[in-house]
């Protein structure tokens, strides 16, 4: 079995589940991806990295990747592992959902490896509407970060793509909901 295909394996078992749920972006769905329970999986994550890596590999001048904060956590970081194990720094960060209350009060975890102008990769557990993406990529770009695109375990494929384009960025994907469930 293909590590893309024992990916999708774990998906199905640990994260898709079919009941009425409300998401982040408000709408209703009968069906939920908790990307969670892959990316926290010991081989989930280990392959989500691995397939995340490959997925940016070719990405002129990439420096760091990472995401809003839960989600994007363990995806930068097995994301970074992978690259670094092929030889290859790539920094992960974090970005809060709202600044740190006490300390430094940032927005951004990592800061110290993400000098201004750092080419970065936006990376999410699941797009639907794409307007958590969009979030992320707006705090990166106010922290003076250059937002190349963004990569996705699974797109939900219910408009994400289009208005991430339509904001002038690419979205990559690693599953869409078609190819783990069908239409």
């Amino acid at each position: 079995m293909s590590e893309r295909e024992q990916l999708k394996k774990i998906i199905l078992e640990l994260s898709y589940e079919k009941r009425l749920v409300k998401l982040a972006s408000g709408r209703e769905s009968d069906f939920y991806f908790d990307g969670k329970q892959t990316t926290l999986h010991a081989e989930g994550g280990f392959l989500t990295g691995k397939l995340f890596y490959e997925a940016i590999r070719d990405v002129e001048g990439v420096q760091a990747v990472g995401g809003i904060t839960l989600g994007a956590d363990p995806i930068a970081t097995a994301t970074s592992i992978a690259a670094h194990l092929d030889g290859k720094s790539l920094h992960a960060f974090i970005i809060r959902k709202e600044p740190k209350g006490h300390g430094t009060g940032q927005w951004l975890e990592g800061r110290k490896n993400l000098p201004a102008g750092t080419r970065v990769i936006i990376v999410e557990d699941v797009v639907t509407t794409g307007g958590s993406s969009m979030k992320a990529v707006r705090r990166a770009e106010e922290e003076g970060l250059k937002v190349l695109g963004i990569v996705t375990l699974v797109d939900r494929e219910e408009g994400g793509r289009e208005n991430i384009e339509a904001e002038g960025f690419w979205l990559r994907t690693i599953f869409t909901k078609s190819e783990l469930v069908g239409n």
